[in-house]
C-alpha cells in the first residue's frame, strides 16, 4: 500500500499540544485534548489558504497597529473598493445579508430568518471578488489600471504578452522558459524580467464574519464555523442569545442562554477552527447590557440578575446592564481571542469601564467596538468627540472596530440620491456621477472602466495565450472603454 505523505507538521503534536507555547494562544483555553483534534481530522488535510492568510494576517494587525478600522460590506464591489481605498479589513454583518444578500432571496430583519448558509456563501463571494481584483492589477503590472505602450500591450488590460519573452516549454520538473528560468509551483517568468507582476497591494485582507447567535446549538455552531473557514472568513463572531428568538442587538426582545451554554458554542467554533489546521479570530460578544431575558438559570453566574419571575413564554426575566456584561465578559475571555458588549448609544465613559474591568482580570485582552449605524451619532457627541472616538477607542484596547451597515446605507443613500437627480434633470444627474468617478481617479478609484474592473482584459490575456497570439476576438481592443475612457 503507497505510503501517505500528507500528514502536516502541526498533526504530530506533542500531548500538551502547540498551544501552551505559541504567544498566539497566550490567556486561551480549551477544554479538550490535541489528540482530540487529530482524532476529528481528516486523512487527507484540506489546506484552508485564504481563511489561513487573513486569520494570521488579522492577528498580526491586531497586536501591531493601535486599532483595525473597516466597513461592513454587501456585496463584492463594494469589498474591492474598500481594499482600493486603504481599508485592511472587512466585516460582514449577518444584518445586511439578512437585508440583501441572503440565499432565500428574500428581505429579512435581522432574526436569523434566513438560510444559515448564506454569509459562508458572502464570504465566499467577496473573496471570489478580491481574487479577481488581483488578477486584473497583477496582469495590469502593478498599476493603476492605465494602458500601457502598445508595444507591451495591444488593449486595456495588459493583456498581451510582453514582447521579447521567450516561449515556455513544460517539462517534467514543470514549467521552463526558453531561457532556463523555472519558478515552483510551475509557473515561468519571463527571461529579464522581475519574478512575477506584483499588484499593488495585498487584496486578500481578513473578512470577520458574522455567525450571530449560531442558528442552533454546538453543532451548529461546529458546522457554521468550518463553513466559514471553507469560505475563506478569517475571523467570526458569535452572541450569547438563543438563536430561535436571536435579534439584533440594537432590537428589543433578547432572549440570553446560559453563559455555560454560550461557551460550549465558543469552544464549538475553536474546535472547528482546529480541525480546520486555521488560526480562526473568534470574537465572543455579549448582549446582556440590554437583554431583559434569559433561557434557564441552571448557571449560577446568572442567578444573581434574575428577578425572580417569568415571562409568558416561561423565560426568565433578568436584570441587564453593566454588571451583567462584564461578568458574561468575564467568563467568555478565556475562549475567545477578542471581547464585544454590544451597547445603545456610543458612549466613551461606558466603553473605558468595559475596557477596565475586562484588563483588570485579562490584561492586554483585544476588544471590539460596534460603531453602529443604529447611534444617532450627533445626537449624542459633538464633532470634535467624534473626530477622536476611534483614537480613543484604539488607546482603551479596542482593537477592531467597525460600522457593520455601511454597505446598506452607502449603497441606499448612493442610489436614491442619483434616482432623484435622474427623476427630476435626466442625464446631467448621471453625468455628474461620472465626473465624480473621473475625479476619484486621481485617488486610485479604477471602476470608471468598468470593462476592466470586472476582467475582462484577463480574459482577452487568457484568450491570447490558448490561440499563441492569434486571436481576433479580443474584447478590449475596439471597445468604447478603450477608445473613450483613456488619458
Amino acid at each position: 500500500m503507497p505510503s501517505r505523505s500528507t500528514t502536516r507538521t502541526h498533526d504530530t503534536v506533542p500531548p500538551g499540544g502547540p498551544w501552551d507555547s505559541s504567544p498566539r494562544w497566550r490567556g486561551i483555553r480549551r477544554d479538550y485534548r490535541p489528540e482530540d483534534v487529530l482524532r476529528l481530522r481528516s486523512s487527507l488535510p484540506v489546506e484552508h489558504t485564504l481563511a489561513r492568510h487573513g486569520a494570521e494576517r488579522l492577528w498580526a494587525l491586531l497586536s501591531e497597529e493601535d486599532y483595525v478600522a473597516c466597513l461592513g460590506a454587501l456585496t463584492g464591489g463594494q469589498a474591492v473598493q474598500m481594499v482600493k481605498a486603504g481599508l485592511q479589513a472587512i466585516y460582514l454583518s449577518g444584518w445586511q445579508v439578512a437585508a440583501d444578500a441572503n440565499l432565500g432571496e428574500q428581505v429579512y430583519p435581522d432574526q436569523s430568518l434566513y438560510p444559515a448558509n448564506s454569509v459562508p456563501a458572502v464570504v465566499r463571494r467577496i473573496n471570489n471578488a478580491l481574487h479577481r481584483a488581483d488578477l486584473v492589477e497583477r496582469l495590469d503590472g502593478g498599476g493603476s489600471g492605465g494602458l500601457k505602450s502598445e508595444a507591451a500591450t495591444q488593449a486595456a488590460g495588459g493583456h498581451a504578452k510582453p514582447s521579447g519573452s521567450p516561449p515556455v516549454h513544460q517539462g517534467s520538473g514543470g514549467l521552463k522558459s526558453e531561457a532556463g528560468t523555472q519558478v515552483p509551483g510551475g509557473h515561468a517568468e519571463p527571461s529579464g524580467s522581475p519574478p512575477a507582476n506584483r499588484a499593488e497591494r495585498d487584496w486578500f485582507v481578513p473578512i470577520v464574519a458574522d455567525a450571530e447567535a449560531g442558528f442552533g446549538g454546538a453543532l451548529n455552531a461546529y458546522e457554521l464555523t468550518r463553513a466559514m473557514i471553507e469560505a475563506g472568513a478569517a475571523g467570526v463572531h458569535f452572541e450569547d442569545q438563543l438563536a430561535s428568538e436571536k435579534k439584533c442587538g440594537h432590537l428589543g426582545g433578547k432572549v440570553l442562554v446560559p453563559t455555560s451554554q454560550f461557551i460550549r458554542t465558543l469552544t464549538a467554533a475553536r474546535l472547528a477552527a482546529d480541525v480546520a489546521g486555521v488560526p480562526t479570530v473568534l470574537i465572543a460578544r455579549t448582549d446582556a447590557l440590554a437583554a431583559t431575558l434569559l433561557t434557564s438559570d441552571v448557571d449560577e453566574r446568572d442567578r444573581r440578575f434574575c428577578s425572580g419571575e417569568r415571562s409568558v413564554e416561561g423565560y426568565h426575566l433578568v436584570r441587564g446592564g453593566f454588571d451583567a456584561a462584564i461578568a458574561r465578559a468575564l467568563a467568555y475571555a478565556p475562549y475567545a481571542d477578542l471581547l464585544w458588549c454590544e451597547t445603545s448609544t456610543p458612549d466613551l465613559d461606558q466603553a473605558r469601564r468595559f475596557a477596565e474591568a475586562v484588563g483588570a482580570e485579562h490584561p492586554g485582552k483585544p476588544l471590539a467596538y460596534n460603531c453602529s449605524p443604529s447611534f444617532n451619532w450627533r445626537r449624542h457627541l459633538d464633532d470634535a468627540t467624534i473626530a477622536k472616538f476611534q483614537k480613543e477607542l484604539g488607546a482603551m484596547g479596542y482593537r477592531f472596530q467597525f460600522i457593520t451597515l455601511a454597505g446598506f446605507h452607502a449603497l441606499n443613500a448612493a442610489m436614491f440620491e442619483l434616482a432623484r437627480g435622474y427623476a427630476d434633470e435626466g442625464m446631467p444627474a448621471y453625468v455628474r456621477l461620472q465626473q465624480r468617478e473621473f475625479d476619484l481617479e486621481a485617488d486610485g478609484y479604477t471602476a470608471t472602466r468598468h470593462q476592466r474592473e470586472v476582467g475582462t482584459g484577463y480574459f482577452d490575456a487568457v484568450a491570447e495565450v490558448i490561440s499563441a497570439g492569434t486571436a481576433s476576438t479580443l474584447a478590449l481592443a475596439g471597445s468604447t472603454e478603450h477608445e473613450q475612457f483613456q488619458g
